[in-house]
């Protein structure tokens, strides 16, 4: 590093990353107050995941916040204990990662509560121990930490949480989930990581091996139909959520459930071959699927 040149912004490098994210994060549309609440959730929501992941920006700011030793800057398990600790004093103390410092207003504006947060950090704990999931129920059971707290989190910070919406909320999470990995089959693979239930390619007769090749087989190609299709069905599951509100949170909560089905034309657009990259959708057909919600036609 140069005398002119200065060291990344943990903070700013977390929150950029909203922009390429599959739905939008906090649109220009909301009110100023609910974009700054959704900005400060999303950036905890990205920092535990670039924890568990091992993408954190580089020079060990985020360990240094979190009072991590350079010796265990490294070590996932440290940073995310580290982590929790720090979100604990968000309900009761004064935290130390600048993340963590945006948060606390809303947690006290919104009267959050710590249990979202937490799971979202036993997923990223269950992502060091569990790189397999036998079935589809395991699975889902590992988007009950790793996906489902965001749209509750979204439903508190505006207000509108009741049982059905967050029932609904639930499905379109998991979806968005069941589409992420599907993106990222490569790159999960990268990091000893599958997603794809072990008896559905079982069923399909995909074996790992195959998940490693520069573009996929048929066998594989069915395999990532068939998880597409069900990530597709809780999409649609979900979509009633959009028409149980109003405003401009209607807008916001159309633009997850047509980012997600949007990914999904793109995966299949791409004849459900993910392995060169992650199928990106095309913003026409994003703001086609916004529009079908909008007007009931899904």
């Amino acid at each position: 590093m140069t005398g002119t040149e200065t060291a990344p912004d943990p903070e700013r490098a977390t929150l950029d990353k909203a922009t390429s994210e599959n739905f939008p994060v906090a649109p220009f549309f909301l009110p100023r107050a609910w974009r700054d609440d959704l900005m400060a959730v999303y950036g905890f929501a990205r920092l535990v995941d670039d924890i568990g992941d091992g993408d954190l920006a580089p020079g060990g700011a985020d360990a240094r916040f979190l009072g991590v030793s350079a010796a265990e800057a490294e070590d996932r398990p440290a940073l995310l204990d580290a982590f929790e600790t720090d979100l604990r004093r968000v309900f009761d103390g004064t935290p130390r990662h600048p993340l963590l410092r945006r948060l606390q207003p809303t947690v006290r504006r919104r009267s959050l509560t710590p249990e979202p947060f937490l799971g979202l950090i036993a997923a990223n704990r269950q992502d060091q121990l569990v790189a397999r999931y036998e079935t589809y129920d395991d699975l889902l059971a590992y988007c009950e930490l790793s996906a489902n707290p965001v749209g509750r989190l979204v439903l508190a910070v505006t207000g509108t949480s009741t049982p059905e919406r967050i029932r609904l909320s639930d499905a379109i999470c998991t979806g968005l989930q069941i589409v992420e990995h599907l993106q990222d089959v490569a790159e999960d693979l990268g990091r000893d990581r599958i997603y794809l239930p072990v008896e559905d390619m079982k069923r399909f007769h995909v074996q790992e091996t195959d998940l490693g090749a520069k573009t996929a087989s048929a066998s594989v190609r069915a395999l990532v139909a068939y998880e597409a299709q069900r990530a597709r069905d809780l999409l649609n599951e979900g979509a009633p959520l959009v028409g149980s509100v109003h405003g401009r949170l209607k807008l916001l909560l159309a633009g997850f459930v047509a980012g997600g089905r949007a990914a999904v034309h793109a995966i299949a657009a791409a004849e459900y071959d993910v392995l060169p990259g992650p199928p990106r959708p095309r913003r026409l057909q994003l703001l086609r699927e916004a529009g079908a919600i909008l007007r009931g036609e899904g």
